[in-house]
């Protein structure tokens, strides 16, 4: 599974699409105004300013970082990262009949742009629709095996007309062979949308495994650790975690949530959990230092190796690394960036100060 950075669209295309309203490109980047100072959804309804006056951005955060505000009318902190409705109305219909191999013909008989598509699902989700579809597939075949369906009939009930066709996709996908897939555990992901951009969720039965920001650089490894050291079958779909941590995470962006209750399983050395249980226990709203994490696991002089453990966190937001600052207060680094770093560390002291008593 490759994970990739987004890229955006070239700028005549943008361009285009803000104005003409293009609801498509909603998710895909955002416009910022340099003489109002404001930033919009691609299809915001306010006058449309001149091209030269505006510059363009993959993401939300990287508008607020910018110094741009948010768009009042359009609310683009609250639609970042939605899918489009032709997006959401074609998973629905391949979540209605899987087997529908979603040819560019059918595509674009329903309306649907493949160019536009493929672009969508690059920036979302790592890799092209088509692809998708064959994970999908094969992700289907993998719990077929697992409760004893034979490799055969896994193999042509997932549309292959070859065996070793099956068994090669299989590999590749799963980093496994259909043989050895009954003892595998299937490592479920699906795309999240938040104010701060998409994000990857991913779980298996015991719990929530991983939650990044799509553009994460380390994203790609942390996955591939996971297929080759774990043993995990990543796969696309669902489970009741990653629809708990759906309904949590959009009700701690709304600042009615302090502490997530998903369950967790978190793979990793014994030294690493523990700094990873440390980080749970910083109080929402508040921060901490290495040091004073170093200090409260018994080992002051591990501050270094506390830091390591605290970037090699798989569950952003979750596991709080963005609490973590440096002792002389700066916000050091964060792996979704340290915008977003600063908007959490905003939201939730905003958050606790509207729960704070009035003084009189």
């Amino acid at each position: 599974m490759n994970i990739q950075t987004a890229v955006l669209p070239p700028h005549a295309e943008m361009v285009r699409a803000m104005l003409e309203r293009d609801t498509a490109y909603e998710g895909v980047f955002f416009t910022a105004v340099k003489t109002t100072g404001i930033f919009c959804r691609p299809s915001c309804t306010a006058r449309k300013p001149k091209p030269e006056n505006v510059e363009f951005f993959a993401h939300a955060d990287e508008c607020l970082s910018a110094g741009y505000r948010a768009c009042l009318r359009c609310k683009p902190l609250d639609a970042a990262a939605i899918a489009p409705d032709w997006v959401q109305t074609l998973l629905k219909a391949v979540e209605a009949d899987p087997e529908v191999r979603w040819s560019d013909a059918q595509l674009l008989a329903e309306g649907i742009e493949p160019l536009m598509l493929r672009r969508w699902f690059k920036q979302h989700f790592g890799m092209t629709f088509h692809a998708w579809l064959r994970t999908r597939r094969l992700g289907m075949a993998l719990g077929g095996i697992k409760q004893g369906t034979s490799i055969d009939h896994a193999a042509f009930d997932s549309g292959y007309e070859s065996l070793s066709g099956f068994r090669d996709a299989f590999q590749k996908s799963f980093h496994i062979t259909p043989g050895r897939a009954a003892q595998s555990e299937p490592l479920l992901f699906t795309r999240l949308t938040t104010p701060l951009g998409p994000m990857i969720a991913m779980a298996e039965r015991r719990g929530l495994v991983l939650l990044e920001f799509l553009d994460r650089p380390a994203l790609t490894r942390e996955v591939e650790e996971l297929q080759n050291r774990y043993g995990y079958a990543v796969v696309p779909g669902h489970n009741g975690h990653l629809q708990q941590i759906e309904r949590q995470l959009a009700a701690y962006f709304a600042g009615t949530l302090s502490e997530f209750t998903v369950a967790l399983h978190l793979p990793g050395s014994e030294f690493a959990r523990q700094v990873w249980s440390a980080l749970r226990q910083i109080p929402y709203g508040q921060t901490s230092t290495y040091g004073t994490i170093a200090a409260a696991l018994g080992k002051p002089g591990a501050s270094r190796a506390v830091g390591l453990a605290n970037g090699h966190n798989r569950l952003s937001i979750v596991v709080p690394c963005h609490r973590v600052i440096g002792a002389d207060g700066s916000l050091t680094g964060y792996g979704g960036g340290q915008p977003r770093k600063a908007f959490l560390l905003r939201l939730e002291n905003a958050a606790v100060q509207l729960t704070q008593p009035l003084a009189f």
